[in-house]
């Protein structure tokens, strides 16, 4: 625990030591921070990507579930007949459960695995949405002389940071929001 504590505590001093010589090296440089998921969370065309994305998801889910309820009464049915069986059945049936357990597996891990029917979908929805939201603050930094903007909302973000530098909803703004 006091390993975990001290290489974290390392890792705070060391992004603040960056952003202090940050600051020293480049005074003349305007930064800001926005806050990419209020950014995103306010536009309703995200918000209907990501709801058919949650509705997707369940639909599968469900789906997954019923497969392994199927399982489910393929083992106990194979649990309250086995006694009954020879040697050779009980093999194919327990071989019959095994199999039915890998091919779920290999749906679930094809619908929400890293490479997934679910990340891909993520991404053609959501993709252009995010380029958008990222054209727009560009498009802000431009035109208002930043040199940096800052996602706040990221979990590599800023440790401290002064409201006064918030463009969040100068970015709405931008993006026609309110």
């Amino acid at each position: 625990m006091k390993k975990i504590i001290s290489i974290q505590l390392k890792k705070i001093t060391l992004v603040a030591s960056f952003f202090v010589f940050l600051a020293i090296g480049v005074q003349a440089q305007r930064t800001a921070i926005v806050d990419i998921t209020a950014l995103l969370e306010n536009l309703d065309e995200y918000k209907k990507a990501q709801s058919s994305l949650d509705k997707t998801a369940a639909k599968w889910k469900q789906d997954i579930a019923q497969e392994y309820d199927k399982i489910k009464g393929l083992y106990n049915k194979y649990q309250a007949e086995s006694v009954l069986m020879s040697d050779d059945m009980r093999s194919q049936k327990e071989q019959e459960i095994v199999d039915a357990e890998k091919r779920v597996r290999e749906m679930q891990k094809s619908k929400f695995g890293p490479d997934g029917a679910l990340f891909k979908k993520r991404q053609e929805l959501v993709q252009p949405i995010q380029n958008k939201v990222y054209n727009a603050i560009a498009e802000y930094a431009d035109e208002k002389g930043y040199d940096f903007i800052f996602d706040k909302s990221s979990s590599t973000g800023i440790i401290f940071s002064n409201p006064k530098f918030d463009k969040t909803d100068d970015v709405k703004a931008k993006l026609g929001l309110k």
